[in-house]
């Protein structure tokens, strides 16, 4: 064998070797790289399963849910809707106001009428008082007249009373009749002619038969 022969295999072994050690100081970073490389991979398909869990979460929570369900335009079409209604509440709360006040206007007239009428039965219990005490004052006066005039037919003669008794109506004529004492009403009606003197014996009689005996 030459001596470049030898050289040549002697470089060759070399080379070899050096393609060794490269490759055995390759292996380890190419490992690493590939794990790291892995680690993303997986942190990226987590962050895109993650997400994906979310949209589906809230789409499935938008759709279970009456308030996810409810969009804006329909609160906007609701709230429309309501406003015919709303408007007949009001309406009716001023009418029972309304009513309510005339209610309130009407009590109030009736208990000023009431006072009135009051003050109107309490004037009138008083002249009615008052009346009855001239009545009376008048009874008496006139009680009193009939009797002085009773005296007075009394002191004239008879046949004199009996010609007056003959021209007065026989109550009237029987009224005094019974004022006056007994002996001079016996000498009144014996001057009375027998017409008369029966009509007012009547009237008498009928006046005592009213009289209660008990």
């Amino acid at each position: 064998m030459s001596k470049k022969t030898a050289v040549k295999q002697k470089s060759k072994q070399g080379d070899k070797q050096a393609r060794k050690r490269s490759q055995a100081q390759t292996r380890p970073t190419r490992g690493t790289l590939f794990v790291v490389s892995s680690f993303l991979v997986a942190s990226a398909v987590l962050r895109v399963g993650i997400g994906a869990s979310e949209a589906i979460a809230r789409e499935d929570f938008g759709a279970a849910s009456p308030l996810g369900a409810m969009s804006t335009p329909q609160i906007c079409q609701q709230s429309e809707d309501l406003r015919p209604l709303m408007a007949a509440f009001d309406e009716r709360e001023d009418r029972i106001a309304k009513q309510e006040e005339e209610i309130r206007n009407r009590m109030q007239a009736l208990s000023v009428a009431d006072a009135e009428v009051t003050r109107k039965l309490s004037e009138l219990e008083v002249a009615e008082d008052r009346l009855r005490n001239v009545i009376a004052m008048a009874e008496t006066a006139a009680d009193d007249d009939v009797s002085r005039l009773t005296r007075v037919y009394e002191t004239m003669k008879p046949k004199n009373v009996a010609a007056l008794f003959e021209e007065m109506d026989p109550d009237f004529a029987a009224g005094f009749i019974a004022r006056m004492n007994p002996n001079s009403a016996a000498g009144v009606m014996a001057g009375l002619s027998p017409h008369a003197a029966y009509t007012i014996s009547v009237v008498l009689a009928g006046r005592n038969a009213n009289v209660p005996t008990e």
